[in-house]
């Protein structure tokens, strides 16, 4: 049986392998992941978690504070006798027990205003880590259409090569037999080595953005990893028309985290400084004891005997008759442990009025710089705006731009690839010599090149005005 568990567990290992570098991962699959797994956003969700925990301290702020406390005082000397209240010479070994607390009753509102800006503080470090995820997921589609432009380098300057092979190859041929001199054969072989040079640049580039991918994804460098490769022209893009700043910019003022976030914010700071004032007034607080206490010395009567003694006679008409009287005997023992908790057991309730008089003018401080916090967050909100709009308006121009560019390039391509057609041809008749043949094929390159580069820059100008928009990433 051993033998054919250890092939069923090969078997599982390697399908299991070969099936993490079939999946390939789509821009959706990226996002998704690095939202999940990036360091960032991972530290945006621990902030989020101590926000949620200083509200749960916040709110128990508002039931009363207990404490237990229990100590033990061994007396020696001249002492006094907790049980008779008297003093005394014998060591006496005594142990207190209490549980104590207090409430606050009313101090303007201070905790219900410490609790709905701590609220806010939470509310606004949730979306703090939607906002994370969003800078993390343009990182994402970044890298991925650097991805996606470097793999289509490489396809094109495969293409490259092979086009120059084969002219080499018939250069070659020509070359051999007479018809052409060895220079046409070398400056194709030149340009060969050109090619390849522009072949491994492409591979680098593709390899260094799978690196950049991994690092925002975190994941490990040395795992397998392939992106899903659509094609560029059937990525749906919305029309500038539909994507005028002003309107995405009002859109973009109700979706993106870092204008909600900050809302919030100045909502927790309004009631901050509530809170702040709050502390400039007296406060009622109740207070609580229970207690009671144990000595190795008290004693407790447990028996009573009744005696009669004679305290003299009198003389009743010459005779003598004894006169007696009756008292009580007691019996004494040392009073139990438990015994004593019960009968010294003893309450106390409380009323505090507290008034701040001076305190080294803290609560003052604490108060204005609330305020100055608060105005803070309204300026901060005014800066978000502005360079959210800002950045809105310079997407929609740099959109506008690229657009234009790749209209231009594809005009370029058109006219590059006419001109290498008709100069192949011409170079099959001897027309043409080698080096212009080259000098074509190069500027063919460059423009497709160029076009590709274009249309991604385009594509992501365009995705990003989405994105503002509210619409998300997508390919």
């Amino acid at each position: 049986m051993k033998p054919i568990i250890f092939v069923i567990a090969i078997f599982l290992v390697v399908n299991n392998t070969k099936a993490q570098v079939a999946q390939k991962w789509s821009l959706r699959m990226c996002v998704d992941y690095a939202t999940k797994n990036n360091i960032s956003v991972k530290q945006a969700d621990i902030q989020a978690r101590i926000a949620a925990l200083q509200l749960q301290q916040a709110k128990l702020y508002q039931y009363p504070n207990a404490s237990f406390s229990t100590g033990v005082s061994p007396q020696f000397g001249r002492t006094i006798d907790r049980t008779t209240n008297g003093f005394s010479n014998t060591a006496i070994f005594s142990q207190n027990v209490a549980l104590q607390g207090s409430v606050e009753i009313y101090s303007w509102g201070k905790l219900k205003n410490n609790i709905a800006a701590m609220q806010f503080n939470a509310k606004a470090a949730l979306v703090d880590i939607e906002k994370t995820a969003n800078d993390v997921a343009l990182s994402v589609a970044t890298y991925y259409l650097q991805i996606l432009a470097a793999n289509q380098q490489i396809g094109i300057a495969t293409v490259q090569i092979a086009q120059t092979t084969t002219n080499l190859d018939a250069t070659r041929k020509r070359v051999d037999a007479g018809a052409l001199p060895e220079l046409n054969a070398l400056e194709f072989e030149s340009q060969l080595a050109v090619d390849s040079n522009n072949l491994v640049l492409s591979q680098t580039n593709f390899a260094q953005a799978i690196l950049a991918m991994k690092g925002v994804l975190n994941l490990d460098a040395a795992l397998p990893f392939e992106v899903e490769i659509p094609n560029v022209n059937n990525i749906p893009i919305e029309t500038l028309g539909d994507l005028q700043p002003e309107n995405v910019y009002i859109l973009a003022l109700n979706n993106q985290p870092s204008v909600k976030a900050n809302k919030l914010r100045i909502l927790g700071s309004e009631k901050n400084v509530l809170v702040n004032k709050a502390a400039l007034y007296p406060s009622i607080a109740g207070s609580y004891y229970l207690g009671t206490n144990y000595t190795n010395k008290a004693q407790e009567i447990t028996s009573v005997t009744t005696k009669t003694a004679v305290i003299g006679n009198v003389n009743v008409g010459g005779t003598n008759y004894d006169v007696y009287t009756q008292f009580a005997e007691y019996g004494v023992a040392n009073s139990k442990y438990f015994k004593q908790l019960s009968n010294n057991f003893g309450q106390s309730l409380g009323l505090n009025i507290t008034v701040p008089i001076f305190n080294n003018g803290t609560n003052k401080i604490n108060y204005e710089q609330s305020k100055l916090s608060l105005q803070n967050a309204l300026i901060t909100e005014s800066q978000i705006e502005q360079k959210l709009k800002l950045d809105i308006y310079t997407a929609y121009s740099n959109a506008a731009n690229a657009l234009q560019k790749f209209n231009a390039s594809n005009k370029q391509v058109d006219v590059a690839t006419k001109t290498y057609n008709f100069a192949k041809k011409r170079f099959e008749v001897g027309l043409l010599n080698t080096l212009d043949l080259i000098t074509n094929q190069n500027n063919l390159l460059r423009a497709t090149s160029q076009n590709l580069a274009d249309q991604y820059d385009y594509v992501f100008k365009m995705k990003l005005l989405e994105f503002y928009k509210g619409q998300g990433l997508k390919l």
